[in-house]
């Protein structure tokens, strides 16, 4: 009997991933893809639909033909994704009608800051859990359909088709049979009413988007549909069975699966997500409340801290400055020093997210001197993602009202141990970062295989959990205040002068 696999698909925000992991939850092989990225205007960032789909179409096939195995072999395909991120294609030609506008897209924060929204913004706190801001999908929708010329019209018809990037798979995957999302991807629309778990019709209305666009929300672990011949190299008749956001599904692979579990996922950006279990708990200070997965379709809820530019201003160091030929050189360029000499870097490309959720920041650095150099900017810009961390870490405390004293990481600067052993200091808490530090792709792939029968529940998949290393406190109380004050001083700098 041929062995059984299930391909997991990773579709990021700079690029796609395809795992194949095998009947044991192990990861066989893995295939990467980056894509371009798209900045027509100061503030806006825009990807491709087509090039995201290409990229995957690339990364399935390299993956199958690395692991040797026969796309027949394919039990299952899970889908997780860059979330928010916003695609309008035509219904009948399957053509992007614009460039898809990215989640850390802020062409949409004057909509946000408009009297129109913003005297309805504690509605769609309250149906969404979210807070009025660019960052979600609904204002997208919306500017498309304002900007994009004759587009409205036809919506209105029924000709167009919205989705965040899973939706967009699971249309291509299935030859456009089937136009669906799962409740995590769906719940960062800001049209999306969390406790019914389904569109909200006033919500549509506000914001003047035909309901008839939208995807049909399911629960992550199903049967979303089932690829056509010759896509991506696969076999026709491929259930897709699992479809999370990737930060749902990165606490799912991490098994967070009780209330009081955390992870941080150090991508892109930063994400905190706190399992609340089946309580729904609306925060007063920036964060936000979303739907997590569970493997008996019922939902569960989370707290969540969004943090926009963390991994991602290591890589404006290595692009933009070009003082890194690898990402991973942050790590050997900081060995050895002390501390920053005061320098503090506030990466807010993109403005602020949680706690602070201030679109109009821009990115500073601050506390130079003449004894500070090129080293000391990139310790201060790697010590950035662990602050932000923090300013989401101590207020999720605060309104969970619980003590964290273990935190899951995973993402790919999770693999610098400066960062990790600096993070432990700062919080004052135990990281723990996984064997696979992949969660997302395994997340997903473990809740495809719960759909298909591979393994029975979670006590299953709690036995394939292995952890790399754990990184303990090594900062005393009094610098870990000192060292924070700064941070927060550096970012009401920022704000002041930008905002």
């Amino acid at each position: 009997m041929k062995r059984r696999y299930i391909l997991s698909i990773d579709q990021g925000t700079t690029g796609s991933r395809a795992f194949i992991f095998d009947e044991s939850g192990k990861i066989v092989t893995s295939a990467y893809q980056e894509f371009e990225q798209y900045f027509p205007q100061p503030g806006w960032v825009e990807h491709d639909a087509e090039e995201i789909w290409s990229s995957c179409v690339s990364v399935i096939k390299k993956a199958t033909t690395q692991a040797k195995i026969q796309p027949s072999q394919i039990l299952a395909i899970g889908i997780t994704n860059q979330r928010e991120t916003t695609i309008l294609w035509e219904r009948k030609t399957a053509r992007p009608v614009y460039h898809a506008i990215v989640w850390q897209c802020r062409r949409t924060s004057p909509m946000c800051a408009s009297k129109e929204l913003q005297s309805v913004k504690d509605i769609f706190r309250r149906k969404t859990g979210l807070v009025m801001d660019a960052y979600f999908s609904g204002t997208k929708i919306r500017w498309l359909l304002d900007h994009v010329p004759g587009l409205r019209a036809k919506a209105e018809r029924g000709e167009i088709c919205f989705g965040t990037v899973d939706s967009w798979l699971i249309w291509k995957l299935t030859g456009g049979k089937v136009h669906a999302t799962d409740y995590t991807n769906a719940s960062r629309t800001l049209i999306f009413n969390i406790q019914k778990l389904q569109w909200d019709d006033g919500l549509l209305k506000i914001l003047k988007i035909p309901s008839i666009i939208l995807p049909r929300p399911m629960a992550s672990g199903g049967h979303f549909g089932r690829t056509v011949k010759g896509v991506a190299g696969l076999t026709e008749g491929i259930p897709i069975a699992a479809v999370m956001g990737d930060q749902q599904a990165a606490l799912y692979g991490h098994g967070c699966y009780e209330p009081g579990t955390i992870k941080n996922t150090y991508g892109t950006g930063c994400f905190l997500v706190l399992n609340t279990g089946n309580k729904l708990i609306y925060s007063k200070g920036g964060l936000l409340s979303t739907v997590a997965a569970d493997d008996r379709g019922q939902p569960l809820y989370a707290m969540e801290g969004s943090v926009f530019i963390a991994g991602a201003v290591i890589q404006w160091l290595r692009d933009q400055l070009r003082v890194l030929k690898k990402s991973a050189d942050s790590e050997k360029l900081v060995h050895g020093l002390k501390d920053t000499k005061g320098v503090y870097f506030v990466p807010a490309f993109v403005g602020l997210g949680a706690p602070y959720w201030d679109g109009q920041a821009r990115g500073s650095i601050s506390g130079l001197t003449r004894g500070a150099n090129v080293k000391h900017i990139v310790r201060a810009a790697l010590e950035s993602i662990a602050y932000q961390t923090k300013d989401v870490f101590d207020l999720m405390q605060k309104e969970s009202h619980q003590t964290i004293r273990t935190l899951k990481v995973d993402g790919g600067a999770c693999k610098n141990n400066f960062l990790m052993q600096f993070q432990a200091n700062i919080l004052g808490c135990k990281i723990v970062r996984p064997r696979v530090i992949e969660s997302t792709a395994q997340g997903v792939a473990y809740l495809a295989g719960i759909t298909m029968g591979v393994w029975k529940g979670k006590e299953d998949l709690k036995r394939l959990q292995r952890v790399d290393k754990v990184f303990t406190p090594r900062m005393k109380q009094q610098e870990r205040k000192e060292l924070y004050e700064g941070w927060l001083t550096a970012v009401e700098k920022t704000r002041t002068k930008i905002g």
